[in-house]
């Protein structure tokens, strides 16, 4: 049996097809009429088949959801149009892919930073979770932009410089703004990390490893903008598909950032929400809004959602990774917009790496043996990425023609291409080792 489903979410059901059933849908391509399905299922399996047995298979089909159709386009038109007329994102993996309730998920992450393979409890931010804090009154009036004491009084205890929050902001290349635009000595501190690559896979499987990314996020970084770059899985039209919604999650909203993406869409000189209705069920970007709303508790944030899909096309047609004149546009785009914003911005990747096995096109199950072949190859990869070389990156997938099918593939290269001079450290490495499908994954921050 075979099963097939619809990685788009137009449709919910599964289809499970026999064999033979698969090589009677595998000729619904448009170029073989019913009787020749007929006559071609009959020579390779046998008589048996009518024209009448191939249009029911066909009726059930289209029904559905899995034929391309006029059924199908009015299907298609009707649910991205609701979409489109929602001011928010459903948290469409909710309950499924991780816990659906709020004190669920804190529990479950939780858990994911107490795990043996995990970086450890982080109370911190479970109290951030839970609206308290347990820093002492002098520190939290310090974080929030007040202190009990006075300047001269925070300076020394603290070793601030004296000088003024502009002349300090200019030296250490700072910007003053809070979320609300009021200056705050209190938050003038170093971001710590510039970009930060997570898994997407689901929580489950790759729990610890999400713990070990945004523990840095935890410790070292005090951006209010995260401009998110996640994997497309089912494809689209355009190279890059942005959303003005705010994703919904069971710990609350996190907002999209509408003034850096009218600066983006501006500069783009392309319309960034062609391919917009790609976020509806998309998980990549939904995972990272759960754990950035996590991590950051109440503090204060947006997002830039951006969902990438062109690299894998120049993989297969042996293309330059910017053959789309699009997408060097774009990546110019971001690449400015990022570096005029004026805003504490950390850029973050929702990606996984290798797939390989039988479920994913492998011929053969993988072994043990195999998969240290692919941790292999992985960690060599991995050496580009955190170089920051985006051509090397490409040139090493390309070297085997994606054989491990990086999924990962057109994020991460935007990613670094997003960050210039940017330099990473490799945190965790692992596989989620199966038979019939193994993926890995990966944390890694940047400076």
């Amino acid at each position: 049996m075979v099963g097939l489903r619809d990685p788009a979410g137009f449709t919910e059901q599964v289809a499970m097809l026999p064999i033979p059933l698969l090589d009677v849908v595998s000729l619904f391509d448009g170029d073989h009429a019913i009787d020749e399905i007929r006559d071609i299922v009959a020579a390779r399996h046998g008589g048996g088949l009518s024209a009448a047995d191939v249009v029911a298979v066909a009726e059930r089909l289209d029904e559905a959801g899995f034929l391309d159709s006029p059924r199908f386009a009015e299907r298609r038109r009707r649910i991205e149009a609701e979409f489109a007329a929602r001011p928010d994102r459903p948290a469409a993996h909710a309950g499924g892919a991780y816990a659906g309730e709020a004190e669920a998920l804190r529990e479950q992450i939780a858990g994911f930073f107490s795990d043996a393979d995990g970086p450890g409890t982080a109370p911190d931010s479970l109290a951030a979770a839970r609206g308290s804090d347990l820093r002492s009154p002098e520190e939290l009036a310090a974080a929030r932009g007040s202190d009990l004491r006075s300047p001269e009084e925070l300076a020394a205890a603290r070793g601030f410089d004296l000088r003024s929050p502009e002349e300090l902001a200019a030296a250490r290349h700072f910007d003053l703004r809070s979320p609300q635009g009021a200056t705050s000595v209190g938050r003038l501190r170093d971001s710590g990390i510039r970009g930060l690559l997570a898994p997407h896979i689901d929580f489950h499987r790759g729990g610890p490893v999400y713990a070990w990314a945004y523990k840095e996020i935890l410790e070292r970084c005090d951006a209010d903008l995260f401009v998110v770059l996640g994997t497309c899985h089912a494809g689209m039209a355009e190279p890059f598909a942005a959303t003005l919604k705010a994703f919904e999650t069971p710990l609350g909203p996190v907002p999209a950032d509408r003034d850096f993406l009218d600066a983006l869409g501006r500069r783009y000189g392309h319309d960034l929400f062609a391919s917009e209705g790609a976020h509806r069920i998309e998980h990549s970007i939904e995972f990272q809004a759960v754990m950035l709303r996590w991590a950051l508790g109440d503090r204060p944030f947006t997002m830039v959602p951006l969902l990438a899909s062109f690299l894998h096309e120049a993989v297969w047609t042996g293309q330059e990774a910017e053959a789309d004149p699009r997408v060097p546009r774009f990546l110019a785009a971001l690449a400015e917009t990022l570096s005029t914003s004026g805003r504490r911005v950390c850029v973050v990747g929702g990606v996984d790496l290798a797939h390989v096995g039988p479920r994913f096109g492998d011929a053969e199950p993988n072994t043990p043996v195999f998969l240290a072949e692919v941790e292999r190859a992985d960690r060599a990869m991995l050496e580009t990425i955190t170089a920051g070389d985006a051509a090397a990156f490409f040139a090493s997938v390309t070297a085997d023609r994606d054989a491990r099918r990086i999924c990962g593939l057109s994020p991460i290269y935007s990613f670094l291409r997003a960050l210039p001079g940017a330099q990473g450290r490799l945190i965790r490495y692992r596989q989620w080792p199966d038979p019939e499908g193994t993926v890995s994954f990966c944390a890694a921050a940047f400076s």
